[in-house]
């Protein structure tokens, strides 16, 4: 009876890593490398798997949106949704008609009630559709450039990690592939936080365009919006960075880089909403027009676009707080709650001797340069009197 070969009991990919070690073609089988070879080698092929995985959720082939509203997940927050606007509408109507002797006013709020409600309504209907053409966009742009260009981010990472096979330092590409497998770990995790994402917003639409039904507030309904929309067009911020995907060709330390710089900006995206830089970018083509050019016509023009505008805090004095995932989660709900006329519950301040300490001593400099000012107005205002000539 003939030696069966043990690799036939085993099946799917495994089988293929068995008969590559029983042939001697592993490095670190057949005697002539060593296990930092046959560590290298396995550690490029879970490179490669997870560039593979991360460009299948780029541009998935399918979406976890639904593609119609009758989609059974969607269609339970559907049917939530038009009934939450339609009782929303019929407190607007009956407020209204408990205080119609107040006439044209309550008037005009039922009759923007009624056509914010419709609108909300038609709105729940065509969110899926949207997303789902807006995320196949997306998809098909992102695999087109894939399977098109060598010059993207991961396209990059691939031919670098063919050209460093070729080394003589085993040991050094062992621990370059281990730092550009956790950095592509991490961005797996990215893209399936915003696969999740969309299908969570998505499955919010209803709940959040109720909320136009009361008086048209979309307060909500832009910042779900801003939410989804940064999801949705997260994955250009590698295009952000392939600019200087050339610079770091050949250099995979600088790739990892790259890639976790990307996914910072994914991150932000995902849990921050797509970027706005308008305003920002029009003070800078003033200032521009202005330093270049003494014309009355261009410095005319580029006021008017780009208007000077005084901002005045009314807010408590303090150290700024930076606009963090866990606040901006914070915020989002205290506006999804507002615009259903819901208070949000204030969290009870806590004074502590050392917070009462550090507020005593942040505010001494500012005391004091009140202080200052105001001794120097006073004495601007009531100038000394001249002193007495001396005989």
């Amino acid at each position: 009876m003939a030696d069966r070969d043990p690799c036939d009991a085993i099946y799917g990919p495994g089988k293929a890593l068995c008969t590559r070690e029983d042939s001697g073609s592993r490095p670190g089988a057949g005697g002539e490398g060593g296990v930092t070879d046959g560590a290298t080698v396995t550690v490029r092929e879970l490179a490669d798997d997870l560039i593979a995985k991360i460009k299948g959720l780029v541009a998935p082939g399918h979406t976890w949106a639904p593609e119609r509203a009758d989609s059974w997940v969607y269609e339970q927050f559907l049917w939530l949704g038009q009934h939450l606007a339609v009782a929303i509408f019929v407190c607007v109507v009956v407020v209204c008609g408990l205080t119609a002797w107040q006439g044209v006013p309550r008037l005009r709020q039922m009759g923007a009630s009624t056509g914010w409600t419709l609108a909300a309504v038609a709105g729940m209907a065509s969110v899926p559709g949207v997303v789902m053409l807006l995320n196949r966009a997306v998809s098909e742009a992102f695999t087109i450039m894939f399977s098109s260009d060598e010059a993207t981010l991961f396209g990059a990472i691939s031919k670098d990690m063919e050209d460093a096979a070729d080394k003589e330092n085993p040991l050094a590409l062992l621990i370059i592939f281990s730092a550009l497998v956790v950095s592509l770990a991490f961005a797996v995790l990215v893209f399936m936080t915003r696969q999740i994402g969309i299908l969570v917003f998505v499955c919010m639409a209803p709940v959040v365009l109720a909320s136009l039904a009361r008086g048209g507030d979309t307060g909500a309904v832009k910042r779900w919006a801003g939410r989804l929309l940064g999801l949705m067009f997260a994955p250009f911020a590698l295009l952000l960075v392939s600019p200087f995907v050339e610079m770091a060709r050949g250099a995979l330390v600088v790739d990892s880089v790259l890639l976790i710089a990307a996914d910072a900006l994914m991150l932000r995206m995902i849990f921050h909403g797509v970027p706005y830089f308008g305003p920002r970018i029009a003070r800078g083509a003033r200032s521009l027009v202005e330093a270049r050019t003494n014309s009355p016509l261009a410095r005319a023009v580029v006021r008017a676009g780009a208007p000077t505008v005084y901002e005045q805090e009314n807010k408590p004095r303090g150290p700024r707080t930076v606009d963090t995932p866990g606040r901006a989660v914070n915020q989002d709900r205290g506006v999804l709650f507002a615009a259903y006329g819901i208070p949000k519950a204030e969290r009870p301040g806590r004074l502590t001797a050392q917070s009462a300490a550090a507020n005593r001593a942040r505010e001494a400099a500012d005391s004091a340069v009140r202080i200052q000012a105001r001794n120097a107005a006073r004495n601007t205002a009531n100038p000394p009197a001249n002193p007495p000539a001396n005989p």
